[in-house]
């Protein structure tokens, strides 16, 4: 090899370890950026000159052109990428769905003194008071206070559980824009991957780093699967439908239904219609038809059916408030409760809260009707003189007509206000009032028989109306409580249930942490092998150069010589 090829092949190798110097750097100064994964050098060895076809036991007689930076590659794991992002799902499914468990129990005040079970005990102290002198002023007006202080109680949690279920609702919309606004800068950047990769000579590694950051990201809000093509293009699918497809991006739609409650569905999968100012509308009907999330499916880990933030989200908040009418054992059916309330941790404990109140509005109620027709027939035997020389149907005429019209029959009278259809509305907490009559004048309790004597009999059909064991928590239980155990397995229900998601939310995040660490020793940047790395090719650099400085020193001695 001459003088002059033995400089080129030194200025390769100059140039192979300045441009390895580089990456190293690159590695280093990114170490800590989200989503940077490590460059490796791949260096080879350029083409060789033949001087002669004759073949020893060695080998033909080549000549070496030097050294050649080859690829700077993105050191990856596909089985550990998809690995992490299917448990980065499941463990951000199991984490809305604790939170909101936990959400609910702070709403029923559990964890501090204004608990609503207080509420409770002080309605129940109330009726022993009330029966160890019902004809007192003092017990039957603390009897009708306490009743108004546990429904403004119960109002007041039922709201918030309402609030709470906007609230997700908001998320939803944050989190669909989300992953939307991912959709769209994917498919951004599988076209400029493309783009710089088609001409073979370089990689978009930063490029490729960003769009695997989104990937983490989208795999937290959402089931997703994901493959890249030849030519660099990584399509996407949602729920196993077309999301990114090449440089194509599907947006996902959002449809605000009778509630106000959105649901997410795919536009370009349905059919459409324009109203009369030329704007695009979907009926509720083919919105159904391309909803995003199956809701209805059990939540299976065999099935894949319990990953993404945003199903979470939609499952805790369900698609409307729920009322005592949805899981009245005996009434609603199980397997409809099953499929549309049970999975929804908003939606199951406000039907079951509501249907407590329920329980304490009508026993309440049931026992007050039969002091209410006394005191009623009393009354009208003084407003109307010839009341006794009535027949017995006008009797009971002139009864129903008061009672009607001054509702003494009941402590607990409905609103009205549900359904939105304009029927009568049911038992439900929003459709409750304390009786006005009574807050007024709670002395029309009466409590007082024909005979004069005190009515005990009814007060303490009011303390067994409590402790009778007669009520199941939903259509799944057969468990028959009183009130007050009702209560309490509302809260062991909410609590068991909190405990199991909660052991399985803190089991992904095991699982979830332990193959980031596996996949950080992969595509991680270690900064002490990069400094190893960086002493090596300095040291190259420097054998580099005195080898290019030897041949020049020879160069010039030989030309100093022939010149003499």
């Amino acid at each position: 090899m001459s003088l002059l090829s033995g400089l080129s092949v030194g200025t390769t190798a100059i140039k192979v370890a300045n441009d390895a110097l580089n990456t190293t750097s690159h590695n280093i100064s990114n170490a800590d950026t989200a989503g940077y994964t490590r460059q490796q050098v791949s260096q080879s060895t350029r083409n060789f000159v033949m001087l002669s076809n004759a073949t020893t036991k060695v080998g033909a007689k080549q000549t070496g052109l030097g050294v050649q930076y080859a690829e700077t590659r993105q050191v990856r794991s596909y089985f550990l990428d998809q690995n992490y992002r299917r448990e980065a799902g499941r463990s951000a499914f199991y984490e809305v769905s604790y939170e909101a468990l936990i959400h609910m129990q702070d709403l029923l005040g559990e964890s501090s003194d204004l608990y609503f079970g207080g509420a409770i005990e002080e309605f129940w102290e109330s009726i022993q008071e009330f029966a160890g002198d019902p004809s007192s002023a003092v017990t039957q007006g603390l009897f009708v206070s306490k009743a108004q202080t546990l429904l403004e109680r119960a109002q007041k949690v039922y709201k918030s559980m309402q609030d709470y279920q906007n609230n997700l609702n908001n998320d939803v919309r944050k989190y669909v824009d989300k992953l939307n606004d991912y959709g769209e800068q994917l498919a951004v950047l599988n076209k400029s991957i493309a783009n710089i990769e088609s001409s073979g000579v370089e990689n978009a590694n930063d490029l490729r780093d960003a769009r695997n950051y989104i990937l983490d990201q989208m795999s937290e809000l959402a089931n997703i699967t994901y493959k890249e093509d030849v030519d660099g293009y990584v399509s996407v699918q949602v729920e196993g439908v077309d999301f990114v497809k090449r440089n194509v991006f599907y947006e996902i739609g959002l449809h605000t239904n009778e509630n106000g409650y959105y649901i997410p569905f795919w536009p370009n999968n349905v059919e459409h219609s324009t109203d009369q100012n030329g704007k695009v509308f979907y009926t509720p009907e083919e919105v159904e038809k391309g909803k995003v999330f199956d809701l209805e499916r059990e939540i299976s880990a065999a099935a894949n059916t319990d990953i993404g933030r945003l199903k979470a989200v939609l499952l805790a908040r369900g698609d409307h408030s729920a009322n005592y009418s949805e899981i009245e054992p005996g009434k609603a059916d199980a397997g409809t409760y099953n499929k549309e309330i049970a999975q929804s941790v908003c939606m199951n404990i406000e039907a079951e809260f509501d249907l407590l109140i329920r329980n304490i509005v009508t026993a309440v109620n049931d026992v007050l009707t039969k002091v209410a027709e006394d005191a009623v027939e009393s009354y009208l035997e003084k407003d109307i003189p010839n009341f006794k020389t009535l027949t017995p149907a006008q009797q009971d005429a002139e009864k129903e007509k008061l009672l009607r019209r001054e509702a003494w029959d009941k402590l607990f009278t409905r609103i009205d206000v549900w359904p939105s259809d304009g029927t009568t509305g049911g038992w439900s907490i929003d459709n409750i009032a304390v009786n006005e009559v009574f807050r007024q004048q709670p002395a029309l309790l009466g409590m007082i028989k024909k005979d004069e004597e005190v009515d005990r009999e009814t007060v303490d059909r009011l303390k067994t109306a409590f402790d009778e064991e007669r009520y199941r928590l939903n259509p799944n239980t057969e468990k028959r409580s009183s009130v007050k155990g009702f209560y309490t397995d509302l809260l062991s229900e909410i609590s068991n249930t909190g405990s199991v998601t909660k052991l399985l939310y803190e089991y992904q995040l095991d699982v979830q942490e332990e193959t980031s660490f596996a996949r950080e020793q992969i595509h991680g940047v270690s900064t002490e092998e990069e400094l190893q790395f960086m002493i090596k090719f300095q040291n190259a650099y420097n054998a580099a150069s005195r080898y290019i400085t030897t041949i020049n020193s020879m160069l010039e001695s030989m030309i100093a010589q022939f010149g003499a």
